[in-house]
């Protein structure tokens, strides 16, 4: 254990824990069966909390379990394990008028612009959906409510009569960002709500939902694998990996101070518009392929591409802890010595 490094912890009172926490999850697991006693472990005991009016980005290699977490967090599926509140209620316990109104009160913007909305519907009823569902308005108040939501995200009144297939990728993500806005939510999860668009439009869509975040004080989790956009976006960073969290900590602590080497490894492969500060870094390739989450590795599920595995590694699963004040990390680099 000679190698393990120690960081001396502050043991004052955190100050995340001022914040006031909208969603706490903890120990969260979605498992997929898929037949011959094969379980894929899509997410496999992740920890973490949001607070109330930030953006808290999660990202991560495909396959990791992002888009599962977010699925799962608003009840698209059923969790395996673990817990989830939002607004200190069990989101999993919820039945009837509670359900409903945590259905208003959460809602998803989805990654694939033209998979996600209904082709038979008009733009207007595609927005109205929530709308009609929550009875929030009727006739032509409904109509009010729509223009209103498309001026807000950038378009007109007369895109209400038309249908998806008559507009780009980045107006149908806007129609989408309209309908989970039409129900007024106070919590909104961005899966990958960009990554099917042209760089220039994924700036505009970025740039529309950090202002409808300040104008309505909307909470987002933000999914996403594009490490630039999300530290421009987030107020906090989670990592995963192989379907578990491995670090969370504010944005620009975690940009400049990595301590999993999974995450260092991410932020070398991170372009650098100067070019001569990208001649002095150096960049971490990671050696072989993702391990399958039918049959991860045992203790610390990275240690297979690690290119700082301990004897420990293969042991024993890394304990989340918190490294350094607001920082957690889930790694045997960071134990404490006993």
């Amino acid at each position: 254990m000679s190698q393990v490094q120690t960081i001396n912890r502050d043991n004052s009172t955190d100050r995340q824990a001022k914040k006031d926490v909208i969603l706490e999850v903890k120990n969260l697991k979605k498992h997929f069966h898929m037949g011959r006693n094969q379980v894929v472990q899509a997410v496999d005991g992740v920890t973490f909390d949001v607070y109330r009016g930030e953006t808290l980005g999660l990202v991560g290699e495909s396959g990791c379990g992002k888009s599962t977490i977010g699925r799962t967090l608003i009840r698209l599926y059923d969790a395996t394990e673990g817990t989830v509140k939002f607004n200190d209620q069990d989101v999993y316990s919820l039945k009837g008028k509670e359900l409903k109104n945590f259905n208003r009160k959460m809602q998803m913007i989805f990654q694939d612009p033209y998979a996600s909305l209904n082709p038979r519907m008009t733009v207007m009823d595609i927005i109205a959906e929530g709308i009609d569902i929550h009875g929030l308005a009727k006739g032509e108040e409904r109509r009010r409510r729509v223009v209103e939501l498309l001026q807000t995200v950038g378009l007109n009144e007369e895109h209400a009569d038309r249908f998806a297939h008559e507009f780009s990728g980045g107006q149908r993500q806007r129609i989408g960002i309209a309908r989970a806005l039409a129900v007024e939510p106070d919590f909104i999860i961005a899966d990958e709500p960009i990554s099917a668009l042209d760089v220039s439009i994924q700036a505009q869509v970025v740039n529309l939902m950090r202002k409808l975040q300040r104008e309505k004080g909307l909470t987002y989790l933000f999914i996403a694998h594009d490490l630039s956009m999300v530290k421009y976006i987030s107020d906090r960073v989670g990592v995963m990996y192989l379907g578990n969290l491995v670090e969370l900590a504010e944005s620009d602590e975690l940009y400049d101070h990595p301590l999993h080497p999974y995450t260092e490894a991410l932020l070398s492969a991170v372009p650098i518009p100067d070019p001569e500060t990208a001649k002095t870094r150096e960049r971490i390739i990671l050696e072989g392929d993702v391990p399958s989450p039918i049959n991860p590795p045992s203790g610390c599920r990275f240690r297979t591409r690690c290119p700082k595995v301990m004897d420990i590694c293969s042991e024993v699963v890394p304990t989340w802890q918190e490294a350094r004040p607001g920082h957690w990390v889930a790694c045997h680099l960071y134990n404490e010595k006993e």
